[in-house]
């Protein structure tokens, strides 16, 4: 639960990614041109969380220009 809004503010920053939270579910999409990503998770599943925002930060799903 604690994670969520660090979540919310990985995603503000990037115009690519859309955050949707409801009915206890967080939902991360990525618009990419090829091959759109989804990543699902409970509300307060901060291990979960954890992984998403390391995966948009820092692997495949960076931002092409860090």
């Amino acid at each position: 639960m604690k994670q969520i809004g660090n979540l919310a503010i990985v995603c503000a920053r990037r115009k690519d990614v859309t955050l949707r939270i409801e009915q206890g579910r967080v939902m991360v999409l990525l618009d990419d041109t090829y091959a759109p990503t989804a990543f699902f998770t409970d509300w307060d599943d901060d291990d979960t969380i954890l992984s998403i925002i390391h995966e948009l930060n820092f692997d495949h799903c960076a931002p092409k220009n860090q």
